[in-house]
């Protein structure tokens, strides 16, 4: 069942949200050669907590840690470890969730560290976009599969470095999201019916989309940890998610500190340039 929030509910989703964003903000800083994960998860853990708020992640189903540490080939769910340490070269996806008061934030961001091959930064950029493709796409009294339809269809129109595929990961996707981290409906990062489609985008609706990128194939994996999604070829993967509801005036993204609004505006400005005469 689809949960819809009053205003009230919104603005401790926001909370959690902040919360949420400024600690992604401490990680991207501390991110560097020779740090471990379980370096990050103890940042995480003292941010989280020194404002107030609880870890989502830190329990949930059992899962051992306050964020998910995924490096290169490890799509999402990677357990952060002492044991897994970074280096120059990688790319590493840190998905993290706060709740304030009952209610959930949750957003990830996939980090370069040190130089990195350009062909893993393109990775990285297409990713990000298409998830701002996604939320731009998001407006009140349409429908899910707009959401989907723009981020795969930003996706498809960038070339892939290696002149192969992008791969779209299927089995994984956004959610609702509210008193609970999960929640219908579920966000896919694909739309093979197109737009239109799906439940109505209605206020108090609240949504984390999180398009997942392989450079190499789709297919996925899980490691025998039960955890760790990684990608059948070996191939590096992007992650990136934001925590959005909408309004009057259009998507307001609840874990983006500036509620998303220079991205969006980045976006709008494009999107009239490139509109025909």
């Amino acid at each position: 069942m689809i949960q819809y929030k009053s205003e009230r509910e919104i603005e401790l989703m926001r909370a959690a949200g902040l919360v949420v964003g400024r600690t992604l903000e401490k990680l991207r800083a501390a991110v560097e050669p020779g740090i471990s994960t379980a370096d990050l998860d103890a940042i995480a853990e003292e941010s989280i907590r020194g404002e107030g708020a609880t870890p989502s992640f830190l329990g949930y189903r059992g899962f051992p840690a306050c964020i998910c540490t995924s490096i290169n080939g490890e799509i999402v769910h990677g357990i952060p470890s002492p044991a897994a340490v970074v280096k120059a070269g990688d790319v590493l996806s840190i998905d993290c969730g706060a709740i304030v008061e009952g209610y959930h934030g949750d957003s990830a961001v996939t980090v370069p560290v040190g130089e990195v091959d350009p062909s893993r930064l393109e990775l990285l950029r297409v990713t990000e976009e298409s998830l701002w493709h996604g939320i731009a796409a998001a407006r009140l009294g349409g429908r899910l599969t707009d959401i989907s339809h723009a981020i795969e269809s930003y996706i498809r129109s960038q070339a892939h470095p290696d002149g192969g595929e992008w791969g779209i990961v299927e089995e994984y996707v956004g959610h609702g999201i509210g008193t609970e981290m999960h929640q219908d409906p579920q966000v896919y990062n694909y739309a093979p019916k197109g737009p239109g489609r799906g439940p109505k985008l209605e206020k108090g609706l609240a949504l984390a989309v999180e398009p997942m990128v392989n450079l190499g194939s789709r297919l996925t994996r899980v490691l025998d940890d039960g955890w760790t999604v990684v990608t059948q070829d070996g191939s590096p993967s992007a992650h990136f998610e934001h925590t959005f509801t909408l309004t009057e005036e259009g998507p307001w993204v609840l874990t983006a500190l500036d509620g998303g609004k220079a991205k969006l505006a980045e976006l709008a400005a494009v999107s009239a340039t490139s509109a025909p005469a």
